[in-house]
């Protein structure tokens, strides 16, 4: 079976069990020659496993992967044409920093003057060339990061793996590492394969998620089609916050859905028929609200002020439905509603959206 050479690793009906568990199962996933893909979820998903199987740390009970065109399965790590970079950097204490880089390339072969050429090529791509005899004690763990994705870079492998390289990070240099590996994901031109539990991670570097769930793939989009269509209630409840609603189709014309809810009436733009029982997702900076009571519309409920938090450069107001239904809206400091800001506990308000904004999954 051939690979197309836009495609760097194929999954092909491939499962992973560990015993009775089943932690990958039938699988099917094509990652793109020099995108930057990230297998996304929560502990026990699949993600890790999907990703030592590449690698070869795994390998998979039935089903196919390919890596370049070529069957990988059963080709142990070091004939794979990937590298992996963990969050526990694994630096040689004792060596400089332009030899834990140069080390793979020793390893292989790789002439004294090539490699240490490479070494400081690799440092100055991720801005460390000017401290290339350091030893690791003398870096923090940002810049420890650095030099084990150097390391990993300077094999120039086809695939770089990254298994939750910022966990051990702080916020903020997490931050600044996310811009960084987008950088240089973007100069070197290679696949990246990340896999993170932190949704704001992989939204913010990635071209497309893979969205796991017990061993499969909800979801694999670019991350803005994963915030806006989510393809089911798991994805919409993951990514992001969302306010559900039970519903009940009453009528679809031209496009145009009307569900009923137990408070009022949705109507929504759709490009499928939904019919039956459905949930009503509705994005809380979707919402507009209005204080007061006053007749209402189509797209517009009734609900009393929970609490409002200031939240630095957007206003949260929860809300309760006359059937205590939480729901939260989002309101940009810079174009907030006038009376907003001045909204207390118990204060009656209108929320109200768009046609636009209800998103509408299978129950």
């Amino acid at each position: 079976m051939t690979a197309s050479s836009e495609i760097d690793v194929q999954f092909r009906s491939v499962t992973k069990r560990f015993g009775e568990l089943t932690a990958v199962d039938d699988i099917d996933l094509d990652i793109r020659k020099g995108e930057f893909l990230s297998l996304l979820g929560s502990s026990g998903c699949g993600k890790t496993t999907s990703l030592r199987m590449i690698a070869g740390f795994e390998q998979p009970t039935t089903g196919e992967i390919l890596i370049g065109g070529k069957d990988a399965v059963g080709l142990p790590p070091y004939r794979r044409d990937v590298n992996t970079v963990f969050q526990h950097y694994a630096l040689f204490p004792h060596m400089s920093i332009l030899d834990n880089v140069a080390y793979g390339l020793k390893q292989r072969g790789v002439a004294k003057t090539e490699r240490r050429a490479k070494a400081h090529a690799a440092l100055e791509l991720v801005h460390l060339e000017g401290r290339a005899q350091r030893k690791p004690r003398e870096f923090s763990g940002g810049q420890q990061q650095r030099v084990a994705l150097a390391r990993a870079l300077v094999m120039e492998p086809r695939v770089l793996l990254l298994d939750e390289p910022l966990g051990a990070l702080d916020l903020k240099l997490r931050k600044d590492m996310q811009i960084e590996l987008k950088r240089i994901q973007h100069d070197v031109g290679i696949t990246f394969v990340y896999v993170t539990h932190d949704q704001s991670e992989a939204m913010s570097m990635s071209d497309r998620v893979a969205v796991m769930s017990e061993g499969r793939i909800e979801q694999l989009d670019t991350p803005e089609a994963i915030y806006d269509r989510p393809a089911s209630a798991f994805v919409a409840g993951f990514i992001g916050e969302m306010n559900v609603f039970e519903g009940a189709v009453r009528d679809t014309t031209a496009g145009l859905v009307t569900i009923d809810l137990g408070g009022g009436t949705v109507t929504a733009r759709v490009t499928h028929s939904p019919r039956g029982n459905v949930l009503v997702g509705i994005r809380p900076e979707r919402i507009h609200i209005t204080a007061g009571d006053g007749a209402l519309a189509t797209n517009q409920v009734s609900a009393t002020v929970v609490t409002r938090m200031q939240l630095g450069s957007s206003t949260q107001v929860v809300t309760a439905l006359p059937d205590g239904t939480k729901v939260t809206a989002t309101v940009a400091r810079a174009g907030a509603d006038a009376d907003v800001d001045g909204l207390q506990p118990g204060d009656r308000v209108q929320l109200s959206w768009t046609d636009t904004a209800p998103i509408v999954l299978a129950a």
